[in-house]
């Protein structure tokens, strides 16, 4: 089976040099795609299968190729192409494999590809993925989105849009940036094992926040914290943390 490869660069001509060095890698390399911003990338590894590698660009035609993994969740190897070395590091934090700096040579990309082969599986049935290999590296996953169901209809909220959830007589709802509340099937204590803990904090037994949607934080009686939350058009939420959790809360905050 052929590999199959993405390109996301907004340099034509970049883009065509590289598709000429992987030919005269691998004839039998499968380019599926070129894809020239972040909106269309973004659009793209939504709805089309994923491929075995991704050629990324960091500097493209809408931003910064990094906007592109805040809208998606993508676990399969990214080799960077770029003409800045000044991103190095955070491109490593995804699941790269190299960082190739421009004007790309063909010694260069031979070497990233032969990185690359040799931490595929040979036999897919018998052989763990790449993903298997590194994901100790990443870390945990975490859910991106959540549905909802109210009658006939289905909602699907993606994590981005969510201002905080909140339980209410053993019914738990997510509302969102607009002010929506939406029921959904899960416990708070599920949901604190599912969210990104640097994201969200639960502030007592019926609130689990967003770290953006706190606008403020003030003293409150007994030691205890008033958290003020700021969602939708103009609506607030004022929640008291109890005083055994305002010593974790503070050093959440100050980590975010």
């Amino acid at each position: 089976m052929s590999m199959k490869v993405v390109i996301i660069e907004d340099e034509k001509l970049a883009a065509e040099r590289l598709m000429f060095l992987l030919n005269q890698y691998d004839p039998n390399i499968q380019i599926v795609e070129h894809l020239y911003s972040v909106s269309d990338s973004v659009h793209y590894l939504l709805t089309m299968p994923h491929p075995d590698v991704i050629f990324m660009d960091i500097q493209l035609s809408d931003g910064i190729c990094f906007d592109i993994f805040h809208e998606i969740s993508y676990q399969k190897p990214i080799i960077f192409t770029t003409a800045y070395d000044q991103y190095a590091l955070q491109a490593f934090k995804q699941m790269s494999i190299d960082y190739l700096i421009k004007p790309i040579g063909i010694d260069s990309l031979f070497s990233a590809m032969e990185k690359l082969k040799k931490m595929l599986p040979a036999k897919e049935e018998n052989s763990l993925t790449l993903f298997d290999l590194v994901k100790t590296m990443k870390g945990p996953s975490y859910k991106k989105r959540f549905m909802s169901k109210i009658g006939r209809k289905i909602y699907f909220v993606e994590d981005k849009d969510i201002s905080h959830f909140q339980a209410d007589n053993k019914i738990v709802y997510l509302v969102d940036k607009e002010g929506k509340k939406l029921p959904i099937e899960f416990t708070m204590e599920k949901l604190e094992t599912s969210l990104d803990p640097k994201q969200y904090f639960r502030l007592n037994r019926s609130f689990l926040v967003r770290y953006n949607s706190i606008k403020q934080a003030m003293p409150y009686l007994n030691s205890r914290l008033k958290i003020s939350l700021s969602f939708g058009a103009g609506k607030t939420e004022d929640v008291i943390i109890a005083r055994e959790r305002v010593s974790k809360f503070r050093i959440w905050a100050d980590q975010n």
